[in-house]
Parts: C-alpha cells; sequence; structure tokens
C-alpha cells in the first residue's frame, strides 16, 4: 500500500513544480528506543517528501532489500525567518543483536549517502563502550575529528552527549544547528546517539532540541531510560529547575518520573543490571573558577528548589545510583564517592570499589567557542582529579562489578590521562 502512495506523491511535487533540490537528506543520526532489537534513524530535508529507510545486513554487498517506513514533521524554527525543515523519523524493527547492517534514508526523491550500524544486544552479559562528552559547538569541535576516527574503527558502541549542542542550535534562524547536526553525522549516524538538553537548548522552549532529536519515551527526549548491557541509564533535565518561566510543575513531573525510575530498579531486577548511571548537563559538585550553580554550597541540582523540593542528591543516594554524569563546566573532574560534600570511599586505599555514595564525573571539554573553563586555585576536600584540556570521556561498563572510565586529551594528542575502575562487588 506505501509504494503507490509513495510515486503518487513523487508525481504530484514534480507537477506542482517543485524542482529546487530541498529533498535530499541530510542531517542523519541514529538512536535507540529503549525496545529490543530496534534502532530510530532521524534525518532533515528542506522540501516535504516521504521517509524511508531501504538497509540490508552485512557482509555482502548493499542489496537494500529491507524497507522501513516513518513519519514526517514540519517543523517551524522560532526565529525571525520562521525558516522551515522536515524532520523525518522511521524506526527499524527485528534487528538482529550484533548484525551489522548498511542503509539509506530518505525517498525516490533523493537519497543519503550509505551508512552502516551494529544492532545493540539487549542482554546484560555484554560489555559497552561509550564515548561521553558535553559542549560541543560549530567552532572549536575539538574532539570531533578523534570521535570520527574512532567511531568508524567500530570503537564505541553509543554516544552520550550530555547537553549544549553548536552554541547555539537555534543561532542565525537554526542554520547553526544545521551546520552542527551535518558535522556531527560522521559519529551520529554510525552509533546511537543519546542526548540531554543544556543550557543552550532553552530558545523558544527547547524547540530545536525536542524537534531534532528522537529519545526513547514520550517526554520529547527531557527525559527518559533505557538499559545497556549490564547497566540502566537515566537521562534527564537540569534545566527545567533554571528556566521555571515554562512552569514548576514540569519540574515535579521530571522529579516523580525519576522516582518511579529509580524505584522500578528493585532487587531482582538490579541483580541483572547492577550498575545505574545517570546523565544531565548541570552538576552538583564542581570547583570551577566562576559563579556557576555547581559552585555553589547548595547548589540547585544537588538540593533543589528553595525549600529543598525535589533535590536530586538525596534521591539519588538513596536509590544507590553508582555513576553520576554532567557537563556544563568547560573541563574534566572527577570527584571522590561524595554525598552531601562528604567523602565516601570504598577504602582508603581502594576508594572506588565498593563506594558508599555516587561517583560524579564531569566532562564538558569537547569544545566549543566559549573555550575552557579554569579551576578555583582552592583545594576541595571531594574533588579528586581536574583536568583543563579539551577532551572526552570513555567508559566500557565491562561486566556486572567493573566499569572502566577514561579522559581522553585531545590537548596531548589522544593520551589517556586520567584512568581508573569503578568495582562494585558486594551487594
Amino acid at each position: 500500500m506505501w509504494k503507490p502512495f509513495i510515486f503518487l506523491c513523487s508525481v504530484v511535487l514534480r507537477v506542482l513544480g517543485a524542482s529546487i533540490d530541498h529533498y535530499q537528506p541530510e542531517q542523519v543520526h541514529l538512536s535507540y528506543t529503549g525496545q529490543p532489537a530496534s534502532i530510530t534513524v532521524t534525518w532533515t530535508t528542506f522540501s516535504w517528501t516521504p521517509s524511508m529507510v531501504e538497509f540490508s545486513p552485512l557482509p555482502g554487498p548493499p542489496l537494500f532489500n529491507l524497507t522501513a517506513y516513518g513519519e514526517t514533521t514540519l517543523f517551524v524554527d522560532g526565529g525571525p525567518m520562521k525558516r522551515k525543515m522536515y524532520i523525518h523519523r522511521v524506526t527499524l524493527k527485528n534487528l538482529i543483536p550484533s548484525q551489522r547492517y548498511v542503509y539509506h534514508c530518505g525517498s525516490s526523491l533523493g537519497w543519503s549517502p550509505q551508512f552502516y550500524f551494529r544492532a545493540l544486544r539487549n542482554d546484560p552479559s555484554w560489555g559497552p563502550h561509550l564515548a561521553v562528552f558535553g559542549d560541543m559547538g560549530n567552532e572549536n569541535a575539538k574532539s570531533l575529528s578523534r570521535l570520527q576516527k574512532e567511531t568508524q574503527m567500530d570503537m564505541y558502541d553509543a554516544i552520550l552527549h550530555v547537553g549544549d549542542f553548536a552554541y547555539d542550535m537555534d543561532k542565525d534562524n537554526a542554520q547553526v544547528g544545521d551546520e552542527f547536526m551535518r558535522q556531527i553525522e560522521s559519529v551520529a549516524a554510525y552509533v546511537p546517539y543519546m542526548t540531554c538538553p543544556g543550557n543552550h537548548e532553552e530558545a523558544y522552549n527547547f524547540s530545536n532540541y525536542r524537534m531534532r532529536f528522537t529519545m526513547p519515551g514520550d517526554t520529547e527526549g527531557l527525559w527518559y531510560s533505557w538499559d545497556l548491557g549490564p547497566a540502566h541509564i537515566i537521562s534527564f533535565s537540569t534545566e527545567v529547575y533554571f528556566y521555571l518561566k515554562y512552569g514548576e510543575e514540569l519540574v515535579a513531573k521530571q522529579f516523580n518520573w525519576l522516582q518511579r525510575d529509580l524505584q522500578a530498579t528493585s532487587k531482582a531486577r538490579r541483580s541483572e543490571r547492577p550498575w545505574i548511571i545517570t546523565m544531565a548537563h548541570r552538576p552538583m559538585y564542581c570547583t570551577n573558577f566562576n559563579s556557576d550553580d555547581c559552585a555553589q554550597v547548595n547548589s540547585t541540582t544537588r538540593t533543589g528548589l528553595p525549600g529543598g523540593q525535589y533535590a536530586l542528591e538525596d534521591l539519588f543516594y538513596k536509590y544507590g545510583v553508582d555513576l553520576e554524569i554532567w557537563a556544563h563546566e568547560h573541563s574534566f573532574e572527577r570527584l571522590w564517592p561524595v554525598y552531601n560534600r562528604r567523602v565516601y570511599n570504598g577504602s582508603i586505599d581502594a576508594p572506588y570499589t565498593n563506594p558508599r555514595a555516587p561517583v560524579h564525573i564531569t566532562t564538558g571539554s569537547a569544545g566549543c567557542n566559549e573555550r575552557l573553563d579554569p579551576f578555583f586555585p582552592l583545594h576541595r576536600e571531594w574533588s579528586a582529579v581536574r583536568i583543563e584540556d579539551y577532551g572526552y570521556t570513555r567508559i566500557h561498563v565491562a561486566n556486572k562489578t567493573h566499569i572502566h572510565i577514561q579522559q581522553v586529551s585531545d590537548d596531548q594528542d589522544g593520551e589517556i590521562v586520567d584512568d581508573i575502575w569503578l568495582i562494585k562487588d558486594k551487594s
């Protein structure tokens, strides 16, 4: 039933004289749906076209003998030009775990280049590799070339971009957003590119972020969770705490969702996926030399709104979150296991073995036009390592008891400048 409809649409467009080349797909990127054996392909055109993905398993020639169809959504940017673009979303289902596929997306009006991906495994017995970073813009995107190479070398199973894109996606009537999405295509078209919103996405009620990325769940990408190997990963928005013009009820809605999600990690479920990892943009703690929220004793992301409402640190401590990933500060900082500004190391000799509080990592130096953020000279007892370098983080969730965390420095030609194992071998 789809093929006659698509053919008719193509004929109508041509009869109407729509011959300007606005049909070519661009800004192609992948995201995991949260459902086993599926993945979503998202892309942009500047005229309406049908949404199709043709794909086939590898190795072998690209036969494109499998076809999936999806939806096309008109997005009107909030800038003065009210630029229109069409966002296409197609979900590929019934994929074989670990199988590699080649694909292209578009329609008979124009196809993207060929890309490939590996379908994710859904079982908890494998060890996924992640590249993790925040705060990467069009200009000065220091980490992008290394990430492009490593992604196409099949080093990663997914990317976590922890807020702040393009600087800013809405700038110049969203043309900066277009350019950024083209830049990351050489990473995001090959592995799931999982995101959370940052402060630089706030314009027009986060509309460029909400529309351009396709995250799981029914909250337009502001918060969601998914399972990956032995880890349960929770992505949420710190920005709801800082843009209350969109309503305090959004803070409450997210907090209640977080509580339900964490409550669902019952003892039986946690024996299968013991690691809980959170990702959000603005950290609870930092030692950077500025007046950002994380530099305050009672940061909003840690202690909540005035009166202590919707405090996240108590919630995450109560439910035993293991690793909290942040960005926003343009530097790398690793903390000792910490709760309420006190250190809870596992032991003197092995602080990250069976820690008694969550471990925090801030990795916001992938590169942008705001450059790096310096650190305050005074040492804080809960801060373990501070690195003022451009770079990104590798996280290998090796198994149910070990997570390997490394910091890669682009300023030092890919050198590993921080390296720890987070170990949890006691229930």
